[in-house]
């Protein structure tokens, strides 16, 4: 008969309720599908002050490794993906990563948001999985906080009116100025860079096969890229308007049993998220996890204690 510390042992070990609970419905999922789920979840929604360790970075790649590691490659892998996007260059390091882990055989499934960079990780998957509250989001980049396109598109438009009424240099001279030295060339190199990432990973994966691919390639990144056309960086793209560009979107609805697993393992991550420190959590059906907690957030009183670092 264990005493109590071996049972007090035991009990810690089991996890948090949420532990519990997250790796019950991923791995239902896993053993629906047949394939490597993995559960890629930010927590900007919930704590908006943990700031840019929230998004996409190079430290993910850490808790990709970590929940790749002892996967069965060979049966593909199923991305559940939350966040608000991130850095370019991680962006690009990752997506090279999990494609030549995986062959390219990944479907990417959004029960809510991948936005920007989120998005881009999105199209770099065979399809994407979208129910009807799901969302993408332009992938236009953003220097310090501004729009790329947009800047580029203000210079031209400066250029175009100096250029044909010379009265107007003072007017714009202000607007120009704020502009430190070699930034609208930044933002010229941001734009190409984000355009052909998102092209090259639309041609080898998700539209090889298209019969028109380089026409709807080329319509999904104006649509995606431009500024003037996507207005808003935070815009949300629903599925059918996501369809409607040409994204290969498949909706959740249509498989009854794969909608129950994906939206309850959306819940709980979000509880989670809600209701302990966790700020960024990455995990596998093999009950493995890389989570990111933040000090500053008081944990509620719970009997278990988490055994993932």
């Amino acid at each position: 008969m264990p005493n109590w510390s071996e049972l007090l042992k035991e009990i810690n070990q089991l996890g948090s309720p949420c532990d519990i609970l997250r790796r019950k419905y991923v791995k239902t999922m896993s053993d629906f599908t047949k394939r490597n789920v993995i559960c890629y979840y930010s927590g900007w929604l919930q704590k908006p002050e943990i700031g840019p360790a929230c998004a996409v970075n190079d430290n993910d790649k850490n808790g990709l490794m970590t929940t790749i590691n002892n996967l069965d490659v060979s049966k593909g892998l199923d991305l559940i993906l939350h966040t608000p996007g991130g850095d370019i260059a991680a962006t690009e390091s990752i997506v090279d990563y999990l494609w030549h882990k995986f062959n390219g055989d990944i479907r990417c499934f959004v029960p809510q948001m991948a936005m920007s960079a989120g998005t881009m990780i999105a199209c770099s998957c065979k399809e994407i999985w979208m129910g009807k509250q799901s969302s993408l989001g332009p992938v236009d980049p953003q220097l310090n906080g501004i729009p790329a396109h947009g800047v580029i598109e203000e210079f031209k438009k400066a250029y175009e009116e100096i250029k044909k009424e010379p009265s107007k240099i003072p007017l714009w001279q202000p607007i120009i100025a704020k502009y430190p030295p070699t930034f609208i060339g930044e933002c010229e190199k941001a734009v190409n860079w984000s355009t052909s990432l998102v092209k090259d990973w639309l041609e080898r994966n998700m539209l090889k096969d298209s019969k028109n691919r380089e026409k709807t390639i080329e319509n999904i990144v104006k649509e995606l890229i431009d500024h003037s056309v996507s207005l808003a960086h935070n815009r949300h793209l629903s599925n059918n308007k996501c369809k409607e560009i040409g994204l290969k979107i498949k909706n959740i609805e249509d498989d009854q049993q794969l909608q129950e697993s994906v939206l309850s393992i959306h819940h709980i991550y979000m509880l989670t998220l809600d209701s302990t420190a966790a700020f960024k959590i990455i995990e596998n059906n093999l009950d493995i996890a890389y989570i990111q907690q933040s000090h500053q957030f008081l944990m509620p009183a719970i009997p278990a204690q988490r055994k993932e670092s």
